[in-house]
């Protein structure tokens, strides 16, 4: 099976023009033969949290249609990222949505200090089955925390997906956790950064894909739109440029 990372600039708060980009990247991403593909943090909105509430959309939306009609069309599993409401609040989500299957609702558990103004955490695990594999999602963040990890484990997972908005100084710490994630608990770690103007930062970009033995794969550079693709069955990876990506 073929895993894959989008490293993605976002439009800010353009949930259309982002989804038309997504449904681009997934086009792409099925051409190379993925079966599960994750975007990064909020990314049909971008990572804008004061915008959230405004811009915020429940799972069923209709808006997510065209998105479950590329998954049933290529037979692929997609996870994007999007402000979803709830009655506790506004939650860093992460739509999950399979072939001909109900949407799963992700949502981030343990959230950074400039984010409780915007958002409230949630507190539910999630393992989902892609082909042989159980993956679980993981926020940025709450992916910073060992525990998360090891939580995922002991539920089985043995890909850890990671979606970020981090800048080059969380790039860099990154780069030392996920390594040691992997190594320690035995899983695979495939991280999708975003690139270009969030909120009041850069996303610094560096999405890669470490084995389970913390070895880094492949690593797209920090300001490229592009792909980072996992074959699980060889355990090697490969980058792709989204050159038609505007």
């Amino acid at each position: 099976m073929k895993l894959c990372a989008v490293q993605l600039a976002a439009y800010k708060g353009d949930l259309q023009r982002n989804l038309e980009r997504h449904l681009y990247c997934i086009d792409q991403a099925a051409a190379q033969g993925a079966g599960l593909v994750v975007f990064p943090e909020l990314s049909l909105t971008g990572y804008e949290p004061a915008l959230a509430r405004q811009v915020a959309l429940p799972l069923n939306s209709s808006r997510l249609d065209p998105l479950q009609a590329a998954c049933d069309r290529h037979g692929i599993t997609v996870a994007v990222g999007l402000p979803l409401p709830t009655p506790d609040g506004i939650r860093i989500g992460m739509p999950i949505l399979g072939p001909g299957a109900p949407r799963l609702e992700y949502a981030k558990q343990r959230l950074h200090a400039d984010e409780l103004p915007f958002f409230s955490a949630a507190n539910q695990p999630v393992v989902f089955a892609a082909g042989m594999h159980r993956i679980a999602p993981a926020i940025c963040y709450e992916s910073m925390f060992i525990e998360h990890a090891a939580q995922a484990q002991a539920l089985g997972a043995d890909i850890y997906l990671v979606s970020v908005a981090k800048t080059a100084k969380g790039l860099r710490e990154g780069y030392e956790h996920y390594p040691e994630v992997a190594r320690t608990l035995g899983m695979s770690v495939l991280m999708a950064n975003c690139v270009g103007a969030s909120d009041c930062f850069i996303g610094a970009g560096g999405s890669a894909v470490w084995d389970s033995h913390g070895r880094m794969l492949a690593a797209l550079d920090e300001h490229s739109q592009g792909l980072v693709l996992l074959d699980t069955v060889s355990a090697t990876a490969s980058t792709l440029p989204l050159d038609g990506l505007y």
